[in-house]
């Protein structure tokens, strides 16, 4: 059972993707809350989320960073921007991948230089 706000508790069968996701990652912070780890690892949580959502997301990401190493697979730039360090995987050639390492402080430092 789960309750968004404004509505009704309802079966997690019957929440929108967005609500899913939301719900389980409240429950994965919440865990996490009790029993840090050193760090979790989200693959793609943030894909189902409105932009209104995935701020809220970011909020507590943010928020938990400092107790908490976060490990991101996203597409979502929103999300994006809270790393500190960025690592893409692109293909130039079929069947080539190739592994783009970004320090985002680094990469600040040298913009502004």
């Amino acid at each position: 059972m789960a309750r968004p706000p404004g509505k009704r508790n309802s079966s997690i069968h019957q929440l929108s993707g967005g609500e899913k996701a939301l719900t389980a990652v409240a429950l994965v912070f919440s865990i996490f809350d009790l029993n840090p780890a050193p760090f979790c690892l989200l693959d793609e949580v943030d894909a189902p989320l409105d932009e209104h959502n995935v701020g809220r997301f970011c909020e507590i990401v943010r928020e938990m960073s400092s107790r908490v190493q976060f490990i991101f697979i996203t597409h979502n730039k929103t999300t994006m921007e809270l790393a500190s360090q960025l690592l893409g995987v692109t293909m130039n050639e079929p069947g080539v991948s190739r592994l783009v390492a970004v320090d985002v402080d680094e990469a600040v430092r040298l913009a502004a230089v």
